[in-house]
């Protein structure tokens, strides 16, 4: 019975689902639980924010690597083996005792996820040609991780108001293996690439290394300033590492990232499109929630109960975003949904310290929550349109860096942003406010790369998105087409 699961899309979709809720729920579990942790475990204020920081430092920083050994290495391979990572280190953070353990455990599920992130991605990309097939399992793909962060919330209080905060890393362990199972009946382990290619070693000692100093000097803007010569120290560094990456890409025979990919438009605007809208959507997630508990009063618990019509939103956004999408293309629904996110958030800015959640709450949530849906969908699509099967965890390491760089430098600078316009103020809500009126102007940036970037068409048919990319770097390179 189970053998003729293999390879079935159907099942495939289901595992690379289940494994990237895990991924995206762990991104926001842990957030309500941190009061009672420090407590636990006895963190001081500032190491205490490093059980949120460190799993964003290697989960942004070994991306591009977990990408591209997907190609080099089996998709099935690093899916697996990500996920195991991901489960062992859920188990040793619910049964840590000290601090630094905690901490450790946090960082190798970042390392984990880093591997299963664009192993899934990858696994649907190479399993559904372009067309119609591919964005409907995108969109449940891209309903499945929304609802992954939005219920990590929920989860996170109800968790650690009931059963104790070890609870929001064990409840990972029941999901992992849910998705292992999944995917030793479902997915086909792939051959080993005859005559593969060598490892790019020095592009992934770059690229990890300078992904990691830029998200480890942005998360510590909130001890130190951006104009603090600690933040720079790390940021100055960050960035020559960086240099050398695309450097070093562009000379060898096996990169870690092929820049030609990145002349593609569809490629290149639909990770901008992603980068720009994970910054805002990141922040206002923050924003709200701090509004929610800090300003309105709510518990752990109710916090999380009120992100429901938020979670609500995303899975029908997305579902509307698959079925536009499908009938004409990954555009038209980028820009419908940044400019309804950008209604939403700008109705969000109008929160007042007095307000409540049917008055300041629920209304924008629906609106912006639907509009987030409906970019995501459409992105995967069209970051993954006209790729090679044998770049497929390249480009999906593209996508899942560009959304998690995104969050991760966007919250840093709106969370600045925020304090330094509330000052000393007894009142947040005027720096949440700001916060989330910058929100709203990240997606009209969103919407301006859409309509300015993309291809007004999609692809008439499978592969001529492909064929025009190869016919563009021909075009650079001085080959003939």
């Amino acid at each position: 019975m189970y053998k003729n699961l293999r390879g079935d899309p159907a099942a495939v979709l289901a595992a690379a689902a289940v494994a990237q809720f895990v991924v995206a729920l762990d991104m926001a579990v842990v957030n309500v639980a941190l009061p009672e942790i420090r407590s636990a475990l006895g963190f001081s204020p500032l190491g205490l924010s490093w059980v949120v920081h460190v799993y964003a430092l290697t989960f942004g920083g070994f991306l591009l690597l977990g990408g591209r050994a997907c190609d080099l290495f089996g998709r099935h391979r690093l899916f697996v083996a990500g996920l195991v990572v991901f489960g062992l280190c859920s188990l040793a953070g619910g049964m840590a005792g000290e601090p630094w353990q905690l901490v450790a455990a946090r960082a190798g599920q970042g390392v984990g996820a880093a591997a299963t992130a664009p192993a899934a991605l990858a696994l649907l990309t190479t399993t559904f040609p372009e067309g119609r097939g591919r964005v409907r399992a995108l969109g449940v793909w891209s309903a499945v991780n929304a609802a992954g962060g939005a219920l990590g919330v929920l989860a996170g209080g109800l968790l650690t108001e009931y059963a104790g905060w070890r609870w929001v890393m064990l409840v990972n362990l029941p999901i992992v293996a849910a998705a292992l199972a999944l995917a030793h009946v479902a997915v086909a382990v792939e051959p080993r690439p005859a005559g593969r290619a060598r490892p790019d070693v020095w592009g992934a000692v770059l690229a990890t290394g300078g992904t990691g100093l830029l998200v480890f000097g942005v998360v510590r803007t909130d001890a130190h300033g951006w104009d603090s010569g600690a933040t720079w120290a790390v940021l100055a560094p960050a960035t020559v590492l960086l240099a050398a990456f695309v450097l070093v890409e562009s000379r060898v025979p096996d990169p870690l990232l092929r820049l030609g990919l990145l002349r593609s438009r569809w490629v290149a605007g639909a990770n901008l499109v992603v980068f720009l809208a994970a910054a805002g959507q990141f922040s206002a997630f923050y924003f709200v929630s701090l509004y929610l508990q800090q300003v309105l009063g709510l518990g752990a618990a109710a916090t999380g109960a009120a992100f429901l019509p938020f979670s609500a939103g995303l899975v029908a956004g997305t579902a509307v975003a698959t079925r536009v999408t499908a009938a004409r293309s990954p555009r038209a629904s980028l820009v419908a949904g940044s400019l309804l996110a950008t209604a939403g958030l700008a109705w969000f800015a109008r929160i007042s310290p007095h307000g409540g959640f049917l008055t300041d709450v629920l209304g924008p949530s629906l609106l912006t929550s639907v509009g987030a849906g409906l970019v995501l969908a459409p992105a995967a699509a069209a970051a993954t349109t006209g790729i090679r099967p044998d770049e497929a965890g390249m480009a999906s390491g593209v996508l899942n860096s560009a959304r998690q760089l995104g969050g991760c430098l966007g919250l840093a600078v709106l969370a600045t942003v925020a304090a330094h316009h509330t000052g000393t103020a007894a009142d947040p809500t005027a720096g949440y406010a700001l916060g989330l009126a910058v929100s709203a102007g990240l997606f009209v940036l969103a919407a301006a790369v859409a309509i300015g970037v993309l291809p007004r068409r999609g692809p008439s048919a499978p592969g001529e998105a492909r064929q025009s990319a190869v016919r563009a770097d021909n075009r650079l390179e001085g080959t003939p087409t």
